[in-house]
């Protein structure tokens, strides 16, 4: 009887010792930091960049590493991004589209390495596969966002449009948007519609050639806060400006400086800091939770004036915005 108590005491000892060992094992892998890859676009982006300016604050301030390699717009260099992270055995990696196919290819990369991953600013080719999440935004509903907005602040107007670059899938859909607003509402008139290269100086010309042509309109629409300057020259060298209304979409540092100016009337907001905010929450909620987002998150779009201008959530994340910027997507956790 005595023997076999010592028996049962090895073994009970031989147990404990192992479940120790498991244990240990266990605390390691939950004490250890997370270091999350992610794959730019170009940080020469300015878009990109802001996006992951908040992707690393947040990371930061959860206490995850990040390890951010930029192809510099070069797709074979995000091939080799990719390797590289696999080969550091990151946690999870975030990709900021560079084309639709080619985050394809990267997915089936980090799925060979086991390793999760997320999108952002685009859609893969294939939206089936069994990614984390994307977050973009959805151009018909700035289009929209803004026709409603002139609609409702300026019925019975004669529009103008200043669209961005014909034959891109973004302008078409902004287009689309916009009509689908004006039709809806009814209150405005669009008298015309002129193509760009997104740039400020034909956003200049075609405006100046609509205004020498007799085109009679009050409000323009014009696809960004770059093309707008382009708009305002041509509008004070024929003595409109201030008389015309002038709506674009961005929201970003020289937009939110131009409403506080009164330069722009409007503008269609769809900060990207939320977007590199969002992106980041929907991996560190799936790695470190089990927790998985909706499939598509849709960048928020909002209307800023000179009226509700301190409730803009800016491109730049800092100390004094980070709180308002993780409440507007409901916390991180």
């Amino acid at each position: 009887m005595a023997k076999k108590g010592v028996i049962l005491i090895g073994l009970f000892l031989v147990i404990s010792i192992l479940l120790g060992i498991g244990l240990g094992v266990v605390s390691a892998q939950e004490g250890k930091k997370l270091v999350f890859g992610y794959i730019a676009y170009s940080r020469k982006d300015v878009w990109n960049n802001y996006s992951i300016l908040a992707f690393e604050y947040a990371a930061k301030k959860k206490g995850i590493d990040t390890i951010v390699l930029d192809p510099e717009g070069n797709l074979e260099k995000a091939v080799a991004a990719m390797e590289d992270l696999i080969a550091r055995k990151v946690d999870g990696i975030s990709v900021f589209t560079m084309t639709p196919e080619l985050d394809v290819t990267l997915y089936e990369m980090a799925k060979g390495a086991g390793i999760p991953i997320t999108f952002e600013n685009s859609l893969p080719a294939d939206t089936s596969l069994d990614y984390i999440s994307c977050v973009a935004c959805q151009y018909d509903d700035i289009g929209y966002a803004a026709g409603k907005f002139i609609s409702e602040n300026y019925p019975g107007s004669k529009l103008f449009y200043v669209m961005g670059a014909p034959g891109m899938g973004i302008t078409e859909l902004y287009e689309q948007g916009l009509h689908r607003a004006l039709e809806e509402y009814g209150t405005v008139e669009l008298v015309g519609t002129q193509p760009t290269d997104w740039g400020a100086e034909q956003a200049m010309n075609v405006t100046q050639n609509a205004i020498q042509s007799g085109l009679e309109f009050d409000v323009i629409f014009v696809n960004n806060e770059q093309m707008a300057t382009g708009v305002i020259n041509a509008l004070k060298d024929a003595g409109l400006f201030g008389k015309v209304k002038i709506v674009a979409t961005g929201g970003g540092p020289h937009g939110l400086e131009m409403i506080a100016k009164g330069e722009i009337d409007a503008t269609m907001s769809a900060p990207v800091s939320l977007q590199g905010l969002l992106t980041f929450k929907n991996l560190y909620q799936y790695v470190v939770k089990g927790v998985k987002p909706p499939k598509f998150i849709p960048l928020p779009i909002i209307p800023i004036t000179k009226e509700n201008l301190a409730e803009a959530i800016p491109w730049e994340v800092t100390d004094e915005t980070y709180e308002r910027a993780v409440a507007y997507i409901g916390g991180l956790d």
